[in-house]
């Protein structure tokens, strides 16, 4: 899974998405409510694909959790987060089955399948090979449009214009001197 430029921030509810940076913090886009406002840097932000897992063979990036989410549901919803505790963890045993039974809690895969359908809802979770794919078509895509770019400034018209060779712009300069 593809999740870089997708953020949780501490306190506030959902996932968010990075926009741009500012001299204080960054600029982030809510996933589900598409609205965009500053966050500082006072503020705990995780990047989704820096997280990971508890398990016994060592620490699952979350990227590969959610993999196996996606591989196991076709592409389609995870367990509700709400559902009754038993239900939460046989599920999240069937997707890890060597996970840590005493550092991962109930609400660690709670958070987890919360964040699963909510990148699905709002068509954020996408399978690495799908990025890869498009990725390469834009590289041809810029390729093509390089050597249109080139064919076109070919064609273009070279003469020289002639200027005055005397006079020198002035404006905008401090002179020195009288005022």
């Amino acid at each position: 899974m593809n999740l870089s430029g997708i953020i949780s921030i501490n306190g506030m509810p959902g996932l968010f998405k990075v926009v741009a940076s500012s001299k204080s913090g960054v600029i982030v886009e809510s996933l589900t409510e598409k609205k965009r406002f500053p966050v500082f840097g006072a503020s705990k932000i995780s990047a989704l694909e820096d997280i990971s897992m508890f398990a016994e063979s060592g620490d699952k990036p979350i990227s590969e959790i959610m993999k196996s989410i996606f591989d196991k549901e076709k592409g389609g919803k995870a367990e509700d987060h709400k559902a009754d505790d038993k239900t939460i963890v046989a599920y999240f045993s069937e997707i890890l089955p060597d996970y840590d039974k005493e550092r991962v809690y109930i609400s660690n895969m709670r958070k987890l399948f919360s964040w699963y359908n909510m990148l699905q809802e709002t068509g954020n979770l996408k399978a690495e090979e799908a990025v890869a794919e498009g990725e390469t078509k834009k590289t041809k895509l810029t390729a093509e449009e390089k050597k249109k770019v080139a064919a076109a400034g070919a064609k273009k018209d070279n003469s020289k214009v002639k200027t005055s060779a005397g006079n020198r712009k002035t404006t905008g300069v401090r002179k020195a001197g009288t005022a």
